[in-house]
């Protein structure tokens, strides 16, 4: 179940509409990094959520914020495209769109929205909800979701950066810092559920005694002349998961040349493949 009050979670003013800017927070709402990819996402991880049900109400309240920050950037756009010509036929109009293309707006907003936004990104692209990670599986759900967050904050930074609007640049100080707290609740929820010892490796469920070990903890090196990767944490020391010690090495082919054998009968094959 899901409640409005019809009022937006914070103050959104424009002082001076911005058709391109307009078209750069349409990235923050129907982008990869943008708001519907994380309140899906949050909320299909919720619906899915097994075991303790603290998990579901992080993920399901995160998810209701996100959708408010939906509607705080859905009003953003709208009231930055308030600059842009209403018709084709006022003064002007012909030369913004087909030589300016109207100031830089995507003229979705405007033929296909009537000036409001879009689930779309910067270029018009529908949001297809292929970024959306719900794996069943809580640390791992948890991980994506910092990853999420720390691409959706570098973006909301870029878009602070691009404006001198005090309206748009309050508005984004907020959800930059509503970032800030996204990824370290995330990152809480991995150390409540354990730390790096007791979550990695994902899923911890399989017996890591079933797996071919002497690659667990190899950082392997592609370097044609056979030559060691540069060395990092990465590469020596004990892991984070405590369970294994990193070491460095070159890959060479442990494999035989592949032989598919001959093409079938039928197959649309040249007769010297058969």
């Amino acid at each position: 179940m899901f409640l409005t009050d019809n009022k937006l979670q914070y103050p959104v003013r424009v002082e001076k509409p911005n058709p391109l800017f307009a078209r750069a927070l349409q990235q923050a709402i129907g982008g990869v990094e943008g708001e519907i990819r994380v309140a899906m996402q949050y909320f299909f991880q919720a619906c899915g959520a097994r075991g303790d049900t603290r998990f579901r109400d992080l993920l399901m309240n995160t998810a209701a914020e996100e959708l408010g920050h939906i509607e705080m950037l859905a009003t953003a756009v709208a009231l930055n495209l308030e600059g842009a010509p209403l018709t084709m036929q006022e003064e002007g109009a012909q030369d913004a769109a087909v030589g300016a293309v109207m100031g830089g707006m995507n003229l979705k907003n405007m033929l296909s929205a009537g000036l409001s936004a879009m689930p779309v990104d910067s270029d018009g692209v529908p949001f297809d909800m292929s970024h959306i990670y719900a794996s069943g599986n809580v640390a791992a759900d948890m991980v994506a979701n910092i990853a999420a967050e720390s691409t959706g904050r570098t973006l909301a930074v870029r878009l602070w950066e691009m404006t001198d609007d005090p309206g748009m640049k309050d508005m984004l100080s907020y959800l930059i810092a509503r970032d800030t707290m996204h990824q370290n609740q995330f990152m809480a929820a991995l150390e409540d559920l354990g730390g790096a010892k007791e979550v990695f490796p994902i899923p911890n469920s399989f017996p890591q005694s079933d797996e071919a070990q002497s690659f667990s903890y190899a950082f392997l090196g592609f370097q044609s002349d056979g030559s060691d990767p540069a060395p990092g944490r990465w590469s020596e020391g004990t892991s984070p998961d405590g369970k294994g010690s990193f070491a460095s090495q070159p890959m060479q082919a442990l494999g035989e040349k592949p032989d598919l054998g001959k093409a079938r009968p039928g197959s649309g094959a040249q007769s010297d493949q058969m």
